[in-house]
């Protein structure tokens, strides 16, 4: 009985969901290692993330996103406009790289905060604004062009094939850049008054609003710093693919969201790690690094791995969300106090 009150207990953590998220990594490595040989090794491991830095940036975005209680359909198509736009720049005005990358940058969070005063001040739902910002994205990168647009610039081909070893091993600079926001996004989450007022909003968006929380200004500020991060991200996938294409980054939002949910932010708000995103984005990751060791299935088995992983999160977050309310009900409203 003591076992099933502590299990009870630390099920009601912040925690809890961000540790179920690491014992499964941990398990699906284990069962990789034993399946496969060299499964394990340093450059597989790091290969996670040269594959995946740009769906971590993308995530960690969509993190604050969640966490404030709202949804971010746009990010792929800003992802895709990104690069089309930065191609275009580049090959067809010959812009400087630095002044193309600032632009694409300023236009993502400029693209997020109209969103988000949208989804504020006019009280629409954040799913429809975000669906029409996808849209519109996606439209405008068959604006610029229908066919895809070669990067030749010696900036972006230079970062496209630097590696940067480490004893033997590499990485690629996007990693690096991945990292670096993965710091500043678990720095402004956990140690600014930004990142309270998110997670205060999250957990009771009229309970803030009475604490005298700033609202409007940070729900603006979170969707403009998704679009960032999606900038950014279609930066690094530039790197990547050296082109910019309106079919890039189809159903990346999807992913990110994904990926937000496993590694344990509930969809309702409020409640998760910016740390925890990382691992839902390498077990992601190892999904497919499984299906590629394989070799036998078709590389659509990945999605079905993820819808199914997915549904189990959703049914055990919902689970835990039930019992955290009845337990910890001002949880919540604790961290608005600390914001105020």
């Amino acid at each position: 009985m003591m076992l099933v009150s502590s299990l009870r207990r630390a099920s009601h953590a912040p925690w809890f969901t961000s540790m179920v998220t690491v014992v499964l990594l941990v398990v699906m490595l284990v069962a990789g290692a034993l399946g496969y040989d060299g499964f394990l090794s340093p450059q597989v491991m790091l290969n996670l993330l040269i594959d995946n830095a740009f769906l971590l940036v993308v995530a960690i975005g969509m993190t604050f996103v969640i966490l404030s209680g709202g949804i971010d359909l746009s990010v792929g198509s800003v992802l895709a406009l990104t690069t089309m736009v930065a191609a275009f720049l580049l090959q067809n005005w010959h812009w400087h790289p630095l002044l193309v990358i600032v632009t694409v940058l300023l236009m993502g969070a400029g693209f997020g905060a109209a969103m988000g005063a949208m989804i504020h001040y006019f009280k629409l739902q954040a799913f429809i604004v975000t669906l029409a910002g996808m849209f519109l994205a996606r439209g405008l990168c068959y604006l610029i062009s229908i066919n895809s647009i070669t990067i030749d610039e010696p900036l972006f081909t230079t970062l496209s094939q630097t590696r940067l070893e480490l004893a033997g091993l590499f990485i690629s600079p996007s990693v690096v850049i991945a990292l670096f926001m993965l710091a500043l996004a678990i720095w402004m989450a956990h140690c600014t008054r930004f990142g309270r007022a998110v997670y205060a909003i999250g957990g009771n968006e009229n309970s803030a609003l009475l604490m005298g929380l700033p609202v409007g200004r940070t729900k603006v500020l979170v969707y403009a710093f998704s679009g960032l991060c999606a900038a950014v991200a279609g930066v690094l996938f530039s790197f990547y693919m050296l082109s910019g294409y309106g079919l890039h980054a189809q159903g990346v939002e999807l992913d990110a969201i994904a990926a937000v949910v496993i590694g344990g932010t509930l969809l309702t708000g409020g409640y998760g790690y910016v740390a925890g995103t990382l691992t839902g984005v390498l077990i992601l990751g190892v999904i497919q690094t499984l299906i590629a060791f394989d070799g036998t299935l078709s590389s659509w088995w990945t999605k079905i791995f993820i819808g199914a992983l997915l549904f189990v999160f959703c049914v055990a977050q919902r689970l835990i969300s039930l019992g955290a309310l009845r337990g910890k009900p001002a949880a919540p409203a604790k961290a608005a106090t600390v914001a105020a």
